[in-house]
């Protein structure tokens, strides 16, 4: 392995690639940790204390490692860019126009990239906004102890617009940072930077489930932790590979085609974006809570909700994942697109028919992958919460989560560097 790690540094391309998005992350690191001018940093030290365990608050700062909880230049993180990618990206099946620039080629992906820049700075501007009133003493329901704290002592208009503006223009910043990524560094930007944030976590989480339940508890956390990665490693590296041969066609003197080739289909197509989905999802009655005057509603969200190690927290969370891991993985594969593409360039799946055909199977073999994914993908990330409420710790919540998206993301990363290695005829990673 260490040979391998070498082979890195023996490529001055790839060395400098990787010297780049170092250095990107050490400079995002520091934005999240630069306080936002005109906010009361005894309340910050009270809010990171009372964020550690539960509450909305909580999920929203493993994806900025701490720097909500710090009221950060970059607080908002890249949260704001993955949403807005994440609704183009599902407004793209349903808009006619995001679907003729998406069949457009390079030209087309350049308009979707720059509408979701403007939409991510737009999305940014709103939950900056939010986040200044929420903190100025209604923040009881994203804590989920009922508790308020105020930031903002002195909540004049100019001084809010002030920290509206900064945290905007820390998104955006953090959003140019994770291009950046993109084109001169190795990986995918913005999954480098949710990366950093939730390994950066990582050591507090355990010390905190250490303090809390013991040296037998966390060791026994520790082991399922690497059950865990093993199994997410085995998950994630595995495909569906379906069969496409392209047929012989003669163009001028030159004959074309007659190739096998394959279309790779992930058991774990969708990725972490479930997840995120199901969080959302079940946070927003969490919010609700501190607008609706209903008592019985209130008091169920304060016994089910807003504890993440909750049974019927729990058990909600699952169902919604499963769902929401059909529906991504619909939205983001479409058998009809793909089998008008391969028909399109003369290709066809060995007996199947071309046409809709070809459609009912690429959609009949997507159903039953999505089965076992959407499964693995609940059972990752419950596991470590149904282990942690039998043993009564709250400290760490989204322990799989954590882990889900830190292999992931290294398991790809590793795939890229391993791809540009072979290229220069060095010995990669993967074997």
């Amino acid at each position: 392995m260490l040979s391998s790690l070498m082979n890195i540094f023996r490529v001055a391309d790839l060395r400098n690639k990787v010297v780049f998005t170092l250095v990107v992350v050490a400079l995002y690191q520091l934005g999240a940790n630069v306080p936002v001018p005109g906010v009361s940093l005894s309340q910050i030290h009270a809010l990171e204390t009372q964020a550690k365990s539960s509450g909305v608050l909580s999920y929203l700062d493993l994806f900025s490692g701490g720097a909500l909880t710090r009221f950060a230049v970059f607080g908002l993180g890249i949260m704001p860019y993955i949403t807005s990618s994440i609704i183009i990206q599902l407004l793209t099946t349903v808009i006619p126009k995001l679907e003729q620039w998406r069949d457009q080629g390079p030209v087309g992906e350049r308009k979707i990239t720059q509408t979701t820049r403007y939409l991510t700075v737009g999305l940014a501007l709103m939950q900056a906004t939010g986040l200044a009133f929420v903190f100025h003493g209604n923040g009881g329901g994203l804590l989920g102890t009922g508790q308020s704290l105020d930031l903002i002592p002195k909540f004049t208009i100019p001084r809010v617009t002030f920290i509206v503006l900064t945290l905007t223009a820390g998104t955006a910043f953090v959003m140019w940072l994770a291009e950046l990524i993109t084109q001169r560094g190795v990986g995918n930007g913005m999954s480098i930077l949710i990366f950093a944030n939730v390994v950066a976590g990582m050591p507090a989480g355990g010390a905190a489930i250490f303090a809390s339940a013991g040296a037998l508890m966390f060791s026994v956390i520790f082991a399922l932790t690497l059950v865990l990665m093993v199994s997410i490693v085995f998950m994630e590296l595995g495909q569906r590979r379906i069969q496409v041969t392209f047929a012989k066609r003669v163009v001028g003197r030159r004959m074309y085609g007659g190739q096998s080739t394959y279309i790779p289909l992930k058991v774990n197509q969708a990725g972490v974006v479930p997840i995120i989905f199901a969080s959302s999802v079940l946070y927003f009655p969490v919010l609700l809570s501190n607008i609706i005057p209903w008592t019985a509603f209130r008091a169920f969200v304060s016994h089910y909700l807003t504890q993440s190690t909750s049974y019927v927290y729990i058990s909600i969370y699952g169902v919604l994942i499963v769902m929401f891991t059909y529906f991504y993985v619909t939205v983001q594969f479409d058998p009809h697109q793909q089998s008008e593409i391969i028909r399109k360039q003369g290709g066809f799946i060995p007996g199947i028919r071309p046409g809709p055909s070809t459609e009912r199977y690429l959609s009949g073999i997507l159903n039953r992958i999505t089965l076992p994914g959407s499964l693995f993908l609940a059972s990752v990330a419950l596991l470590p919460s149904i282990v942690m409420s039998a043993a009564n710790i709250n400290n760490y919540p989204f322990l799989g989560t954590t882990i889900l998206i830190a292999v992931g993301v290294a398991l790809e990363t590793m795939k890229q560097v391993d791809s540009q290695l072979m290229q220069r005829n060095y010995e990669g990673f993967l074997r």
